[in-house]
């Protein structure tokens, strides 16, 4: 029976069989890619730059782009080098970085997310008191403990994962290394519980907290006499609020649907529309109801 000492590197699932198929998926990736790195590197730069944006919301807008930069460039450009050179293999160092960082930067922008909607939450509802409880400092010591969540998550479940007995091989179902596919590979039969203890351990808390924010901003929004008051508190939230339901929707979905129901091309497009998507579609959903940023920008 083989186990993680014998593994020295792991197979990732290939996206086609022929060249041609490769290649379009090196080319897709890459625009993909280029539009995350495009959109995210203006919002980073125009925020940075521009003093009318040093904003508790712009902060974390920040902080929620230097994020997404990080989480898709753990994942996308090892696919796109696999696609490119016809090839599968990640060593199993390689893997377990990219386990560590993926899981560090999906916990940290969770969390940063939750942050957006309590900050939202503050600006629509307690309006009088949005300077004080969302100071300068109060604002560093929010997103410092994001990225501390998220570091001290990826270090306990990828130390975790990477100490369980591997007897299922070395093939990984995704595109990329990821804990519920290396615990597939374990010798442990409570894949399912492991799983899921994971997604509510790492979500459950946050989604409370995001789920109890939005329905006492809507209270409030609804209470403005005011069509055009009513309007701008709507646009500065559904943006966060598509991000977080296109976030959290096709995680959960992932990790948690039936195996009935599970495919390697399902399970595909499930990977990519969680961690490819929105770190491309999130700078347009923000700028695209955002008068002040478009003028910013």
């Amino acid at each position: 029976m083989s186990n993680s000492s014998s593994i020295t590197e792991f197979l990732l699932l290939a996206f086609a069989d022929t060249r041609q198929l490769q290649l379009l998926h090196f080319w897709l990736f890459l625009g993909i890619y280029l539009a995350a790195l495009l959109g995210n590197g203006l919002i980073i730069t125009t925020v940075a730059c521009d003093h009318r944006l040093h904003t508790p919301m712009y902060f974390f807008l920040l902080n929620l782009s230097l994020l997404d930069l990080r989480s898709i460039s753990t994942t996308v450009p090892k696919a796109m080098a696999n696609s490119l050179w016809d090839s599968r293999a990640i060593s199993y160092w390689g893997c377990a970085s990219r386990v560590f960082f993926f899981a560090f930067l999906v916990v940290a922008e969770y969390c940063v997310l939750t942050i957006m909607a309590y900050d939202r939450y503050v600006a629509i509802c307690k309006p009088l008191h949005y300077g004080t409880l969302l100071g300068s400092r109060a604002c560093v010591h929010m997103a410092a403990a994001a990225w501390a969540s998220g570091f001290l998550h990826a270090v306990l479940h990828t130390a975790n994962t990477f100490s369980l007995p591997l007897c299922q091989g070395n093939v990984v179902g995704y595109f990329f290394c990821e804990i519920p596919q290396i615990l597939k590979l374990s010798c442990s039969r409570s894949y399912l519980r492991e799983v899921g203890l994971l997604v509510l351990n790492a979500s459950f808390g946050c989604s409370v907290f995001i789920l109890f924010s939005y329905a006492q901003i809507f209270r409030a929004v609804l209470r403005i006499p005011s069509e055009q008051g009513r309007h701008k508190a709507f646009s500065t939230c559904l943006p966060h609020l598509a991000v977080v339901c296109l976030f959290v929707s096709t995680a959960v979905f992932a990790y948690l649907k039936p195996s009935s129901i599970s495919s390697p091309l399902l399970d595909l497009v499930m990977a990519v529309l969680y961690s490819v998507v929105p770190p491309a579609v999130n700078p347009l959903l923000y700028s695209m109801r955002n008068q002040e940023f478009k003028d910013a920008l």
